[in-house]
């Protein structure tokens, strides 16, 4: 369902800013790596959240499901994103914060 030959417009911040910190100061690779994969499909889809479940994000990154977990934990407390769900037991959705963008607009 995914098309290989599409392009996504990313943030140089993710590059230059957020991949060192979530990587290397953090050491938190699978939560770069969940970063990237939503921020991909919020492009891909343009919409401001996505739905997704901890099993589907597995399989789409490669990483086991308790690292999507932890990855999600961190990159919510770190305010990097917001989970929301509709009830208890329904699919998580995701909403991605772009903090930087503002300070870009300022300049």
């Amino acid at each position: 369902m995914v098309a290989t030959d599409a392009a996504i417009a990313l943030d140089t911040y993710v590059l230059d800013v957020l991949m060192r910190d979530l990587v290397g100061h953090d050491k938190k690779p699978s939560a770069f790596i969940v970063y990237l994969y939503l921020a991909a499909r919020i492009e891909r889809d343009m919409t401001h959240r996505v739905e997704a479940s901890y099993g589907a994000i597995a399989s789409a990154t490669g990483l086991s499901k308790s690292a999507v977990q932890q990855a999600i934990s961190h990159l919510k407390k770190r305010k990097l994103i917001t989970v929301s769900r509709e009830s208890p037991t329904s699919t998580p959705q995701y909403r991605l914060h772009r903090h930087w963008r503002l300070r870009l607009r300022a300049v």
